[in-house]
């Protein structure tokens, strides 16, 4: 997949394309139709499919004190649409002088000149431009009038309810990680890079992977049973902390701490990937350390159940 980053890299060889636009965020069952749709016509037309999205998110720009919890960083955006089998993303620069572009002259300069479009997707509510005039009706009068066709996909509904990235983050946040998988297509995912922590885990028994979320705010916290992909050739099992350790006095850094079942093995750096499977409890701040240890040690065994992961004797490593 060609990441093509800001309009200003666009190339003479990049116009003629089937496009969608959006934010994309999660990569649902419903942006998942979208680019399996896009993808179809694209291949029928001999055209590469481009997805656009942008960075920031403009709700992040515009408000970012209201922006909702990412379902998704980018590198994991990038990496779910380039399993759609996408050709090509455009990722724009969301920023005071993008959002000032009148609607017309997006259409004209960026879909007409630069990108040559053939065929474009939208949602029907889809709206953009300076003061968000550009809407669907005027895509499809600037396609008539350009020569591309612009269309709207039905939405994809699961248990009579609209797939979106708003429902699976409020799934999330109630811990209620079928309902976000229904809705996903697959686990619940954060990905990142181990980096070192205070290693306050080790003093009482229970060594963890700290993982930087490097985002303003996801849409879950808690304790929670995990696979870790990225260590091993098959995937590790574990119990899982994301939140910002009321216990330790003193950090209120926000983490995603990963205990593995029966591990010793020195891993930072390692890019990981850690599935949520089920949630446990809620994080919550205990009187001591030897409760907060009392309390890992049921969260372990109740996530060992849940993960059908027995006690073995001996600590794998890498």
């Amino acid at each position: 997949m060609l990441l093509i980053r800001g309009l200003h890299n666009l190339r003479a060889e990049h116009r003629g394309c089937v496009a969608t636009i959006g934010n994309f965020d999660g990569v649902h069952l419903g942006h998942q139709e979208v680019f399996a749709a896009l993808t179809r016509r694209a291949r029928a037309a001999g055209l590469p499919s481009l997805v656009i999205t942008f960075e920031p998110q403009p709700m992040e720009f515009f408000r970012p004190e209201q922006a909702p919890a990412r379902l998704t960083k980018l590198r994991e955006k990038l990496a779910a649409i380039h399993a759609c089998d996408i050709d090509r993303v455009l990722l724009v620069r969301f920023d005071a002088a993008f959002a000032a572009v009148d609607a017309r002259d997006f259409v004209q300069i960026v879909l007409v000149e630069k990108l040559g479009i053939h065929h474009l997707y939208v949602g029907d509510d889809f709206r953009f431009g300076q003061r968000r005039a550009g809407d669907f009706r005027l895509l499809k009068s600037m396609g008539a009038e350009h020569g591309f066709g612009v269309e709207s996909l039905p939405t994809v509904a699961d248990g009579g309810e609209r797939v979106s990235s708003t429902r699976i983050r409020e799934a999330l946040q109630a811990g209620d990680l079928a309902e976000a998988e229904r809705c996903l297509g697959r686990r619940y995912r954060i990905c990142g890079h181990v980096g070192h922590g205070y290693k306050r885990g080790r003093t009482i028994g229970f060594p963890t992977l700290n993982v930087p979320l490097m985002r303003r705010s996801v849409p879950i916290r808690g304790v929670f049973a995990v696979e870790v992909l990225g260590i091993a050739d098959t995937p590790l099992p574990g119990v899982a902390n994301i939140g910002n350790r009321p216990t330790l006095a003193g950090d209120d850094r926000f983490l995603l701490e990963v205990h593995l079942f029966d591990f010793d093995g020195e891993v930072y750096g390692h890019h990981v990937e850690v599935d949520f499977v089920e949630r446990i409890r809620d994080e919550r701040k205990f009187d001591s350390f030897d409760a907060l240890r009392e309390q890992i040690q049921r969260d372990v065994i109740r996530a060992r159940e849940i993960m059908n992961a027995p006690q073995i004797d001996q600590r794998r490593s890498v």
